[in-house]
């Protein structure tokens, strides 16, 4: 029994082997070790994604928590903001006193992050409980305000002088215009 294979199935199988051979070649050659790189770059792209997941959630935290302040304390923020008028506070403020003065003591310094008003007041009421009602209403003002201490009473017939310092403390405008620059 004689095989008998015609030359046209010879060179199907020559060539079949042949792209056999060169499959597994570049099997071998290219995607094996291609495969391996895409293994290591996969799990190096799971940690950085692990690790951005992190920071970005500590970022939505530290930015809900920015948005949060600015909304609880936008009256303290528009308040830095405010440019201090003596005479709009003495005409605000002039109902807790009998008399309400105020001298200038010093003039702030535009260097600063913020300017610093030195006021010296002297004012006569008839009770402590003005002195604490203009306390009061120096909080709700526009304006941010430390009055310093020793502050000063003394009896003067049945009125009472008091006497004391104050800070009025405003933003610099040249430093925030600056920062408004900066945020764009």
């Amino acid at each position: 029994m004689k095989l008998q294979i015609s030359r046209q199935i010879i060179y199907m199988l020559a060539l079949a082997v042949v792209f056999i051979l060169i499959i597994f070649i570049f099997a071998f050659a290219f995607l094996i070790p291609a495969g391996k790189e895409y293994r290591v770059a996969r799990l190096e792209l799971k940690k950085l994604s692990y690790h951005v997941d992190i920071i970005g959630n500590e970022y939505n935290k530290i930015y809900n928590n920015l948005k949060e302040l600015q909304t609880d304390n936008r009256h303290i923020i528009t308040a830095y903001k405010s440019i201090f008028n003596p005479e709009r506070f003495v005409k605000v403020n002039q109902s807790y006193f009998k008399s309400f003065k105020l001298s200038q003591l010093s003039a702030y310094s535009e260097e600063e992050e913020f300017a610093v008003y030195e006021v010296n007041t002297s004012s006569l009421i008839q009770s402590p409980q003005g002195f604490y009602d203009f306390l009061d209403g120096v909080n709700k003002s526009d304006y941010i305000i430390g009055v310093n201490f020793p502050i000063d009473f003394k009896r003067d017939g049945n009125l009472i002088k008091s006497s004391f310092t104050m800070h009025v403390y405003i933003a610099n405008a040249k430093k925030n215009k600056e920062a408004v620059v900066v945020e764009k």
